[in-house]
């Protein structure tokens, strides 16, 4: 159990220096014009440590981010074994996982799920004004001749 645990975190603290070493060339080293402002959201080590999944997301404020997500993905892809071959120097380890850039969408699905939840709410909210009261919280006429009628 205990090796379970310590190869695992050995796992988790590779993925965390592969993500961090990626997003730096990315941002300053990589000079693809391909490659829009994106950073990595994650990497996915597989269990053998042979192959990693890179998933990286692209600026949303770009107009096209469809095809911006698909050009960024080819020019990383094209600069792969740059990116493996400075990792093997940066790390200083014996093997470099195979990488594979996959987009992150998971940012504007959330934003999307969001966008969907808040016009679920306006429609429900004008319903909720829209009901009619109580009798008891609308005053008949009878009620309000009497209280002028009445001397304070």
């Amino acid at each position: 159990m205990a090796e379970n645990r310590g190869r695992k975190h050995h796992q988790d603290r590779v993925a965390e220096t592969l993500r961090l070493e990626i997003g730096t060339m990315i941002e300053g080293e990589l000079s693809d014009p391909r490659i829009a402002s994106c950073y990595v959201s994650e990497v996915a080590l597989n269990p053998g440590g042979k192959s990693a999944r890179v998933y990286v997301a692209v600026d949303s404020t770009l107009k096209d981010i469809a095809q911006a997500e698909k050009d960024t993905i080819a020019g990383l892809e094209a600069a792969k074994g740059y990116i493996r071959y400075e990792l093997k120097e940066r790390m200083a380890v014996r093997n470099v996982p195979d990488l594979a850039f996959l987009a992150d969408r998971s940012g504007r699905f959330q934003a999307r799920i969001e966008q969907l939840m808040d016009r679920s709410r306006k429609r429900q909210k004008p319903a909720a004004d829209e009901s009619p009261a109580t009798p008891e919280a609308v005053p008949n006429e009878e009620a309000l001749a009497g209280k002028k009628a009445q001397p304070e």
